[in-house]
């Protein structure tokens, strides 16, 4: 079972008003999505956001944007560089493919010696 983990790729501190509380303290954060397994490691390509008020603690949601808050975030989309989307495996998964690839290498060449005597 492979978990997936969300890493901070860039926070920011915005001045927008909340649209609920009308306060000026904002957090914005892009989300970049990692799953790791026993045997592989991966980098997706999928990124999120989440945009909190730090006063009322409430998310804000794309629908009751202000066109300021609009703006703001589309600059901080902008400037987000996500890691590139990659795959690396872990040392239990090479262990186990040449493991396997000398077990089976080593069970062709006894087949071949039993015949050629």
């Amino acid at each position: 079972m492979s978990k997936e983990k969300l890493m901070v790729i860039k926070e920011a501190d915005l001045t927008n008003n909340c649209p609920e509380c009308f306060n000026q303290d904002l957090k914005l954060s892009f989300y970049q999505k990692h799953y790791a397994s026993k045997f592989a490691y991966r980098v997706s390509d999928e990124i999120s956001h989440q945009l909190i008020c730090n006063k009322c603690n409430s998310t804000i949601y794309p629908v009751s944007w202000t066109e300021d808050i609009e703006r703001t975030f589309d600059y901080y989309q902008k400037m987000a560089q996500p890691q590139p989307a990659s795959r690396s495996f872990t040392s239990l998964f090479w262990i186990l493919l040449f493991g396997g690839i000398a077990i089976v290498a080593a069970g062709i060449y006894f087949l071949f010696q039993q015949n050629l005597i």
